[in-house]
């Protein structure tokens, strides 16, 4: 259906001829908005406030656009956007301004063209305009080699057939797309196909009327115009290309004659190599569809991979292949195997339009345009273009430099004293050294160019090809005073430079002067010194030298050995500071030592003791000193026995009495407050609709109104469970019980809230016991190329001062400025672009920026590897799970002694208790009760004291 209405609008443009086309162009439907008609009032009233509206922001919005393009012409998403807003809006000079900036500096997408070109060619209907669209078209043409824009302009060209040539011009951009387009495997056959319905259209207008007798001359015509037509399908069919069977079944039906055998043979050879290429076809096909968040390396070399595959043997297929893979390596390799001139030049320019800040490519550009005789005028606006493309480092820069100095070099004729080459490449020279001082060393803050290597070219060149010593020892002064005078290598260059090209009384200086101001290799210089005069000078010059040269090295010894001196005394100071910290590390460790010895000391006496005394008096003792102590007094009666209730709050919620911090409260008040404090068990059956809520503030006043009121956006709120100690201060997580699954959910969007001036941590309400694995982090710990890492921030940047910063380069979609758990700034950011173009951009122009004085480093973002707690070994899991004694939720104490009276120890089985939604601990309760000990006084005390 595609071929036969492309084969009705061929076979009608070609007999209507140019003005038919034109009209054609530019009739537009009734009704269409573009035709200027009128529409229906009563739309216009309704929408034309929301058009107005609209009209405005899409103003603003590229008024703000414009604006960014004059800060970063570079900024290759702006252009898109700008383009398509004004075409939108219907702007068409400013439209027309737009794509013409971003042409100059991008090469534009197939969609680009196509577009531009449409726009155009509907404004088009002089003759003049017409030719203008013709322009469009060989620029687009030349951005890449697209087969539906040579297709499009063919079929533009047809529309002009009308004109004195047209028919030949049709027919020249028809032969040049072939020879461009018409070896693509996949898309060629339709310009093959276009060209024939071209053909065929002709020989209709050229068939005689019906029942008359063509003239010798029309035969003539008629017979070439056939001749023409078996030319394209036998070139057609020599060709691998998808659909051959049907092109070669179309050619039987046409042709009156039976196909020649050579033309079977050149067939079936094509399709056999088309067997071939069919899998590796599909197989990019694949690519384009899976792989489309590859980087481009590793598409480089799939396509290098498909490259050596197909071993195609014509030049023209391989350039083919080459610019169906826009890959700059395959245009190096063309650039070493094709002698073409027309398609090595412009494989160069389409490398250095989509990789301008590749330097390697415009270098290999020069060169090539040197090798293929360009014009000189050329060849310096294609360096202009280098020098403003924006490379990422300054050595680039005296790379790119030095190549085009290379070229003027090769220019010049040095046969000749003056010439107008030499003084070109003069100026040329001393402009490179001002750019490298100004322009890259004001970007870089360096040069890029420390050792000189530009001048020191121009000095060699003045001396050897110019003959001009003077000049060169001027370069050579500039030379020195730029930091490298304290190098010896620089003064050996300068010196074999005076050898070869000067007199022994320059070399002589230089070396004098070599042996004065050089720091790093003094010795070599001054045996050089010595090896001239040996040779050269007379007893009074190899005096001067021997004494020069001794005062040198004795003075360097000297200095060498202070350095020692101050190096070994830096050494002996490190030596005893370490030997301090190796000796306090020592005494804290006997002093620890020591402390355990006396605990063990303390606890066998104790051990002892209690063996004399025995059980009950012990405990006699214990409760008589607590009971007689007016603040430690409980409530009830004063015979010695604790009621239950105050005995679990002194032994408190880890197991053991706790030492009040502040002044001493009556138990009476301290067990009213905690008896105040509602103990709820945990139900893990509401785990689903209820949340964990953790980093707050210890001192929030209310914290279940607060959070009641924080999380009543998300859904009906149960109940709120803050967790308090037995003091009742406030711990800093509490748990949030909603009415439906589905308001937990939306909770945990809540999550790194600020609240009170701290992150509120949200996340699910998970037991750990049961799940051990489970984690909740909500970010990605893997490699993710669009998202930047930036370390080295001040502390006091902010999320919109980061934006400002980082969308420069890119569409800035996120910024995550890191924080610990109160809240404040880590110096750490996440930033993530649209697209990894971008965020590889933005690495390249942002490392190593100064923001606030602060150097900061930006890298993409790949976070390490999670550690993983360690589990124990299936074999010892019970061992390692089980405690040897269970003291308590802390453990035992230091002393390893008990507290609280033996007689009301409590077994020691833990029994898991959920209290404000925390697990913890807590002895059973004896079934056995003791027997009431006798009574000791104080009398009785002291006598037990004193027994031996």
């Amino acid at each position: 259906a595609e071929r036969g209405g492309r084969r009705a609008e061929l076979h009608k443009m070609a007999a209507a001829g140019a003005e038919a086309a034109a009209e054609e162009e530019k009739r537009l439907p009734e009704g269409d908005p573009e035709s200027g008609g009128d529409s229906d009032d009563e739309g216009d009233s309704d929408s034309s406030g929301d058009g107005e509206d609209e009209e405005k922001e899409n103003e603003a919005e590229i008024q703000r656009l414009e604006e960014q393009l004059s800060i970063n012409a570079f900024d290759y998403n702006c252009h898109l956007d700008l383009i398509k807003l004004l075409r939108q809006e219907g702007e068409l000079v400013k439209l027309r301004r737009a794509r013409q900036k971003m042409s100059e500096l991008f090469p534009l997408t197939e969609e680009i063209w196509l577009d531009w070109l449409k726009d155009e060619i509907k404004m088009a209907s002089e003759i003049s305009e017409r030719e203008k669209v013709y322009e469009l078209f060989e620029r687009a043409v030349k951005d890449y080699i697209c087969p539906e824009i040579w297709l499009e302009y063919a079929q533009y060209s047809i529309g002009g057939i009308g004109q004195e040539g047209g028919i030949e011009r049709v027919r020249s951009i028809f032969e040049r797309a072939l020879t461009a387009v018409g070896l693509h495997v996949t898309k060629g056959t339709a310009l093959w196909e276009a060209y024939r319905e071209f053909e065929n259209a002709i020989l209709e207008t050229a068939q005689p009327a019906p029942g008359s007798i063509p003239s010798p001359e029309q035969q003539q015509v008629l017979c070439s115009q056939l001749e023409k037509i078996h030319t394209l399908f036998r070139r057609q069919l020599g060709i691998p290309l998808l659909d051959m069977e049907a092109s070669y079944a179309e050619y039987e039906e046409w042709s009156e004659e039976p196909i020649p055998e050579t033309t079977i043979k050149n067939y079936k050879k094509a399709l056999q190599q088309l067997e071939k290429c069919k899998p590796y076809e599909e197989a990019l096909v694949i690519l384009a569809l899976t792989l489309s968040c590859k980087t481009k390396r590793e598409l480089l070399w799939s396509d290098l991979v498909f490259f050596q595959i197909y071993s195609f043997s014509s030049l023209s297929q391989v350039v083919s292949l080459a610019d169906r893979n826009f890959t700059f390596l395959v245009w190096l390799f063309q650039d070493r195997q094709l002698k073409v001139k027309e398609l090595v030049l412009s494989a160069h320019d389409r490398a250095v339009r989509n990789c301008p800040w590749t330097v390697g490519l415009w270098i290999r550009y020069l060169l090539a345009m040197e090798r293929h005789r360009v014009e000189h005028n050329i060849i310096s606006e294609v360096f202009e273009k280098a020098l403003n493309a924006g490379f990422i480092q300054a050595t680039d820069y005296v790379e790119i430099w030095q190549a085009y100095l290379d070229y003027l070099r090769r220019r010049v004729d040095f046969t000749q004293d003056s010439s107008k080459e030499l003084e070109e490449l003069r100026s040329a020279f001393a402009r490179a050294v001002e750019y490298l001082k100004q322009e890259v060393e004001e970007r870089f803050s360096e040069s890029g160019d420390p050792s000189c290597t530009i001048m020191q070219n121009w000095a060699r060149v003045e001396a050897r090809l110019c003959n001009n010593m003077q000049k060169a020892r001027e370069l050579w002064d500039n030379i020195m005073t730029k930091g490298n005078a304290k190098y010896a290598n620089m003064w050996l260059e300068y010196y074999n430079l005076e050898r070869a090209h000067g007199d022994t009384q320059h070399c002589r200086k230089a070396l004098h002067r070599a042996v004065q101001c050089t720091s790093d290799y003094p010795e070599h210089v001054c045996e050089v010194l010595l090896t001239l005069e040996r040779i050269e000078g007379t007893l009074e010059d190899w005096d001067a030298a021997v004494q020069k040269t001794e005062n040198r090295l004795a003075r360097v010894n000297e200095q060498r050995a202070k350095a020692a001196e101050k190096e070994a005394a830096l050494a002996k100071q490190e030596e005893e500071r370490a030997e301090q910290r190796k000796q306090a590390r020592a005494e804290k460790k006997a002093s620890k030592k020591a402390k355990k010895t006396r605990t063990g000391d303390k606890r066998k006496v104790d051990e002892d003791d209690e063996g004399e005394w025995g059980q009950e008096e012990g405990f006699q003792f214990h409760f008589n000193f607590k009971s007689e102590l007016p603040s430690k007094r409980h409530r009830g009666e004063g015979d010695g026995e604790l009621p239950e209730e105050d005995m679990e709050v002194e032994t408190g919620l880890l197991g053991r009495s706790e030492k009040p911090d502040g002044p001493a409260v009556p138990k009476e008040k301290a067990s009213t407050s905690r008896k105040d404090i509602p103990k709820v068990f945990h139900d893990s059956s509401k785990d689903k609709v209820t949340v964990f809520v953790s980093n707050l503030s210890y001192t929030m006043a209310e914290p279940e109104a607060k959070l009641r009121e924080l999380f009543g956006s998300c859904g009906e709120v149960v109940e709120i469970r803050a967790v308090f100690n037995n003091k009742g201060t406030f711990r800093g997580y509490c748990y949030v019980q909603f009415r439906e699954e589905e308001a937990a959910r939306q909770a945990l969007a809540l999550d790194r809230t600020a609240v009170e001036g701290r992150p509120m941590f949200v996340s699910p309400c998970v037991d750990k016991n049961k799940n051990p694995d489970f984690k909740v982090f909500r970010y990605s710990t893997t490699l993710e190329k669009h998202k930047l890492f930036i370390s080295g921030l001040p502390f006091s940047c902010t999320k919109e001062e980061l934006e400002e910063v980082c969308k420069a380069h890119g569409n800035v979609k996120d910024i995550r400025l890191v924080t610990n758990r109160a809240g404040k700034p880590k110096g750490l950011a996440y930033v993530e672009y649209e697209n990894e173009a971008q965020a590889s951009q933005a690495v390249l122009k942002m490392d190593g920026l100064t923001v606030k004085d602060h150097v900061i480093k930006v890298m993409i973002s790949n976070p390490p590897l999670r550690k993983l707690p360690e589990r124990p070994e299936p074999g010892r899991a019970s061992l390692a799970l089980a405690p040897r004694h269970i003291y308590g939720a802390r453990g035992k104490g230091r002393t390893q002694l008990s507290m609280m009276p033996r007689a009301l120890q409590r077994q020691s089985n833990p029994v898991a208790k959920a209290e404000n939604g925390m697990v913890q601990n807590s002895p059973a309760a004896s079934s056995d009760t003791p027997a009431e000990p006798k009574k000791m006084s104080n009398a009785d005390f002291a006598k037990m004291l004193l027994k031996k």
